[in-house]
């Protein structure tokens, strides 16, 4: 019996090839060239680009103040679930033609909620089945699997930290098939967005009790894993601002100070994005150096916000100089290990042409390259490691060493001050030269 072969979705539209900086043509790739080998690595290899599911091929181009813009072919017609299984044709295809090795999705982004619980799964099972063909014909993997949390208004009030026990119940159940969904698709991480999770009026709320629900079920979670053999990063996505007026995992540093609290620290790494940085007044280089420092470093939602609004704008990021500091500290860490660079990001309401979605991940992955190239040549010229490192170079001997090791006391240096030391002499941080040289990497 033969396959049915899904027609084309995007037939004027071609695998995009690397045709390096000097093209001219809007659909190549100057920059990204996966099959270059690196350091014994693809391009690809290192840097692991997804496409999220629910902008590219759910988002319809709606905002606060309108509806969606955006119409597709396959999204009308039939029953929902044909709907569904045409709507994730058209997405591997173009994530084949994309050559994005990876994807990402929601429960409800890839199959439509029924109007019970048990529905809803069967829907899901079906179009698992549909994903695991899809993967298997085309080599895309699934970077990483999360529960829609948020959307349905059942959840209004939170689901982890909801006040009633019955939504707390029903997220859980929600979750215990979406994990399970993951394993069986080979998903290498499970996120944990807290769309809801947070307050609007301190007045209703018990905040202590919140936490402690939303711990136990990250806990409830980590166990569900280990009874089920699932074995892929758990990943927390933190962030500042809306919908909730304050969201309980607001940055990196909160994060790790609430894992770390309720013991989850060890089961945990952080899902980085590059909007909910910005949102919380930080950054983005700052949310990775914080989550590096902790060895919570786990991936990457690759967009960028205006900073002329205040919300979500969730844009393609092509700012080349914030991507080479990002893609600096990410490779000084080591790298995202089972993590990758997720494009959380969607098309501007005005962009309502198939090939916009192309030229718009083009650019995100162009640029996302040229800083991995960039990022790579400034570490192996190793100009700012050795200002940093001699600027600390008084902690490496001495009493430095000591306050370092903490082998010293308040007495000793006392004595120390007062007896050798003296005055602290002030010692330039030539931030200007530092910015120069940065240019100096960018302009050539």
């Amino acid at each position: 019996m033969k396959t049915r072969r899904a027609p084309a979705r995007f037939p004027r539209l071609p695998v995009i090839a690397h045709e390096g900086p000097g093209t001219d043509n809007p659909l190549a790739f100057r920059h990204y060239n996966p099959d270059e080998v690196v350091d014994g690595r693809t391009m690809a290899e290192h840097l692991r680009f997804s496409i999220a599911y629910w902008h590219a091929f759910r988002g319809t181009g709606s905002d606060p103040f309108g509806p969606g813009t955006i119409n597709r072919p396959w999204e009308t017609g039939r029953d929902p679930l044909s709907i569904a299984k045409a709507r994730m044709d058209a997405a591997f295809e173009f994530f084949v033609k994309i050559r994005a090795p990876f994807y990402c999705f929601h429960d409800r982004d890839i199959a439509p909620e029924g109007r019970t619980l048990r529905e809803s799964n069967r829907l899901l099972d079906a179009m698992a089945d549909h994903a695991r063909d899809l993967q298997k014909a085309t080599g895309v993997r699934l970077l990483w699997g999360t529960a829609n949390l948020f959307s349905n208004p059942r959840y209004m009030c939170g689901a982890a930290t909801n006040p009633d026990a019955h939504v707390f119940a029903y997220a859980a159940a929600q979750v215990k098939k979406a994990l399970e969904v993951t394993k069986r698709l080979g998903g290498e991480n499970y996120v944990f967005w807290g769309g809801r999770e947070g307050y609007e009026t301190l007045l209703n709320t018990n905040l202590k009790r919140e936490q402690e629900h939303l711990a136990t079920f990250l806990h409830l979670a980590v166990d569900h894993a280990k009874a089920i053999g699932f074995k892929g990063q758990f990943l927390i996505e933190p962030k500042p601002k809306e919908p909730t007026k304050h969201q309980y995992d607001f940055d990196v540093a909160s994060g790790i100070a609430f894992l770390r609290t309720f013991g989850l620290d060890r089961h945990f790494k952080f899902n980085i994005e590059t909007n909910h940085a910005t949102l919380a007044g930080h950054t983005f280089q700052h949310e990775i150096e914080v989550a590096a420092a902790a060895g919570m470093l786990g991936s990457i939602d690759a967009n960028a916000g205006d900073l002329l609004l205040g919300w979500d704008t969730d844009q393609f990021n092509t700012d080349v100089r914030e991507l080479t500091l990002a893609m600096i500290s990410i490779l000084r860490a080591g790298g995202l290990g089972s993590g990758g660079f997720n494009f959380d990001a969607k098309l501007r309401r005005t962009s309502i042409d198939p090939a916009d979605l192309f030229h718009a991940h083009i650019g995100g992955m162009d640029a996302y390259a040229l800083a991995f190239k960039l990022a790579r040549q400034i570490l192996t010229e190793g100009k700012f490691e050795a200002f940093v490192q001699e600027r600390y170079a008084s902690y490496d001997t001495g009493y430095g060493r000591a306050i370092e090791k903490r082998r010293t006391s308040f007495r000793d240096l006392e004595k120390l001050v007062l007896t050798q030391l003296g005055e602290p002499k002030p010692r330039s941080g030539r931030q200007e030269y530092l910015e120069n040289l940065l240019m100096s990497y960018l302009h050539r």
